[in-house]
């Protein structure tokens, strides 16, 4: 079983604030489980988060994701979520947003903490679309909480209420599809922005499962009919998955520009894998 991310991270402060947003003590009793808990954000103040401090190893958590929501998928402190997620007695189920999703952070491998540039930062809060932050947590094994241990794994925020001049963003893509028994498969995907502003990547990150081994994003621009390829990044997904800087830190990215990805997948067992 496997996923597939890219995601790019699109573009320290002298001071800033830390909030923990952990789980709080959950005991998953199931393997493959998805747990979402919620955070609401001060809608009359505006934030802006600077750096991603994660309190998680992979013997616990699988990933984490945050989400920037303008509601979350339930009211409940915590709840079964994701697409791949298995129900755990006692609790609701549902997605981890139920009104404007977006990812802000991901996190799997055991990377290490992530500060954003200086005068780049995620603003949420106020007028924003981001009224909600909400963590997911993937817990792959629960053999850890057989004895009712409990886990608080989740990422400490750097923020402070100072403007910054340039807004952090990430544009994710993922493929789907099959790898065949004992085969080498390509998975590709892309994408052509449509907006008219200035996007400038500065760190790529991969995400798969046991079958990737080579996951690599380009910039695609068309000239006179004749596409020119720039490497944007590349790295093996099952190195920790962290955020890597670009391979060119003065790339920018613009309306009519293709982004592109490719994942290579290889499998040495004897049964078809599928997506999920």
């Amino acid at each position: 079983m496997w996923k597939l991310l890219v995601t790019f991270l699109l573009a320290e402060i002298a001071y800033c604030d830390e909030f923990p947003l952990l789980m709080p003590n959950v005991s998953p009793s199931k393997p493959e489980t998805y747990f979402c808990t919620p955070i609401r954000i001060d809608s009359k103040k505006d934030y802006y988060i600077t750096g991603f401090k994660p309190n998680a190893t992979s013997l616990t958590a699988h990933h984490m994701l945050i989400y920037g929501c303008e509601a979350p998928g339930s009211k409940q402190p915590v709840w079964n979520c994701g697409e791949m997620a298995r129900a755990n007695k006692g609790l609701k189920s549902g997605p981890p947003c139920s009104k404007g999703s977006q990812i802000i952070y991901a996190w799997a491998h055991d990377a290490p903490a992530l500060e954003l540039p200086e005068g780049v930062a995620f603003k949420v809060g106020g007028d924003t679309s981001i009224q909600y932050l909400v963590l997911q947590v993937h817990y792959a094994s629960v053999e850890r909480f057989k004895n009712g241990v409990t886990d608080d794994s989740g990422i400490i925020l750097d923020y402070t209420e100072e403007a910054q001049p340039k807004a952090a963003g990430v544009l994710l893509m993922g493929t789907g599809g099959r790898i065949k028994a004992n085969s080498i498969e390509y998975m590709e995907t892309s994408c052509t922005i449509n907006e008219n502003k200035v996007i400038h990547p500065f760190a790529f990150r991969t995400h798969t499962h046991a079958l990737g081994r080579v996951v690599s994003g380009y910039k695609v621009t068309r000239n006179k009919g004749v596409d020119n390829w720039e490497l944007i990044g590349k790295k093996d997904p099952q190195l920790p998955q962290m955020f890597y800087p670009v391979e060119d830190k003065a790339m920018t990215i613009g309306k009519g520009d293709t982004l592109a990805a490719r994942c290579t997948m290889v499998s040495n067992r004897s049964w078809t894998t599928k997506v999920g």
